[in-house]
């Protein structure tokens, strides 16, 4: 076989560069084959496989969008205020300062210190979740036989540890996390009610207000009853934007919302920021 000598494997991976899977990273992400038409130079451009995961520091004002390609991804986010990982995102206080479970267009993803790490400016899917959080090891393996990250199955908290890892964090930095593209409602007894995906091609766009670490684990949702593991690729692209300003609508939607921004405003300013 040619790749039976160090020479051989050396000329085999050679001969690879050029070529594209269906899930990789572009490099540069300029060379993305078509950006959204009103996005700024990419600085992230990547196809994430369904049961693996991604990871990446993104400047305040950079605009992230996520697409679920084939109607089966489920992006598992995790948010980390850059170089200050002990200010992380916040579920709980996602939901309670904002009066609503359920996450949308004009939503913010706070920290537990009041301030803003990312805002939801755009989305065709409608179909995220705060509720439930991510898959568990023992849980995928008692559904699904195996929840390593190198196996069949991976449990999303597996590989958000291989993401954390790669960024200085520990598994007691992970925190639980919000999903997009598959979600729940809760119904009148309590229950929860899975509501699958929108179908292929739904869309939702974060803007970052913070220096911020992404994390991301495209996985099956924790409630998806089919007895199957179902996970198809999910498209990551970020831009650089501007973040959200006084005087925007998003600014002043809601007193809470208002409040999050001062004070994201104002330890920025601290910081010698703006």
């Amino acid at each position: 076989m040619a790749t039976e000598t160090t020479y051989g494997a050396r000329d085999h991976a050679r001969a690879q560069e050029g070529t594209r899977a269906e899930a990789m990273p572009v490099v540069p992400a300029g060379d993305w084959p078509e950006p959204p038409p009103t996005a700024g130079p990419l600085v992230w451009a990547e196809t994430v496989a369904g049961g693996n995961y991604t990871h990446r520091v993104l400047a305040r004002g950079t605009e992230l969008r996520l697409t679920d390609l084939h109607g089966d991804a489920c992006a598992h986010l995790l948010l980390y205020a850059e170089s200050r990982p002990w200010e992380r995102l916040n579920v709980a206080d996602t939901v309670k300062v904002q009066w609503n479970a359920y996450l949308g267009e004009g939503q913010l993803l706070l920290s537990d210190q009041g301030r803003v790490l990312a805002s939801v400016v755009a989305g065709t899917s409608g179909r995220h979740d705060a509720l439930c959080g991510t898959s568990t090891l023992v849980r995928n393996t008692g559904r699904y036989g195996d929840g390593t990250p190198q196996g069949p199955s991976p449990a999303g908290r597996e590989l958000f540890k291989l993401a954390a890892a790669k960024n200085g964090l520990e598994p007691r930095d992970l925190p639980p996390s919000l999903s997009f593209f598959q979600g729940v409602r809760v119904q009148e007894d309590g229950t929860l009610d899975f509501t699958g995906s929108a179908g292929p091609g739904g869309s939702v766009t974060l803007r970052t207000e913070q220096d911020v670490t992404v994390l991301i684990a495209n996985v099956p949702h924790p409630a998806d009853p089919r007895a199957g593991y179902v996970s198809t690729p999910l498209e990551v692209l970020a831009w650089r934007a501007a973040p959200t300003r006084p005087g925007d609508p998003l600014w002043d939607a809601t007193p809470e919302g208002r409040r999050a921004f001062l004070n994201t405003a104002e330890f920025l300013a601290s910081k010698g920021r703006s």
